[in-house]
């Protein structure tokens, strides 16, 4: 996939361009073959529009064996838990889930455990907006901490249009 005549460079499927920084992007792996630039316009958009604007969590110090508590919002002191997306941009989340009849579409997220090829091995946990196909009123998710924040205003993330024809071709 990708690759351009009998060579072996793989081109950006939105703007053809080839080289060394085309490759499969995301952490769920074949969301697309990018390259540095058009990736990093593709994620931003789709994290303004999801309301993934949270900014990446610490690294832990790898000899460092307590365990690592919540983060705490500065606007409304409330822990929050902060993932990451599939298109490696970082949510903001509150940290238990609740039913999705009492949760606004827009602010609707699942966790999905990434676990090594043929082993029960969890690798990474990542957050993924729930769309397409509506939970049942009883299913648990779990609400962006934007919506249940009380220092700001909840506003709703815009709904993504379409991807461009090249990249969800």
């Amino acid at each position: 996939m990708g690759s351009t005549g009998d060579r072996d460079e793989r081109s950006c499927q939105h703007c053809g361009k080839t080289g060394s920084t085309v490759h499969s992007r995301g952490r769920i792996d074949l969301i697309a073959e990018l390259c540095d630039t058009c990736w990093n316009e593709l994620a931003n958009r789709t994290a303004q529009d999801e309301g993934a604007t949270a900014p990446p969590r610490p690294n832990p110090d790898p000899d460092d064996v307590t365990s690592m508590e919540p983060q705490t919002c500065a606007l409304c002191n409330a822990d929050i838990h902060v993932y990451p997306t599939v298109y490696d941009r970082w949510v903001s989340l509150a940290v238990t889930e609740l039913p999705a009849k009492a949760v606004p579409e827009c602010f609707r997220w699942r966790l999905v455990r990434i676990q090594t090829p043929r082993s029960p091995v969890v690798i990474d946990v990542v957050a993924v907006r729930v769309r397409g196909i509506d939970p049942l009123p009883g299913d648990l998710v779990r609400p962006a901490h934007q919506m249940l924040c009380s220092g700001q205003m909840a506003e709703r993330p815009p709904v993504m249009g379409p991807l461009p024809r090249d990249i969800s071709g």
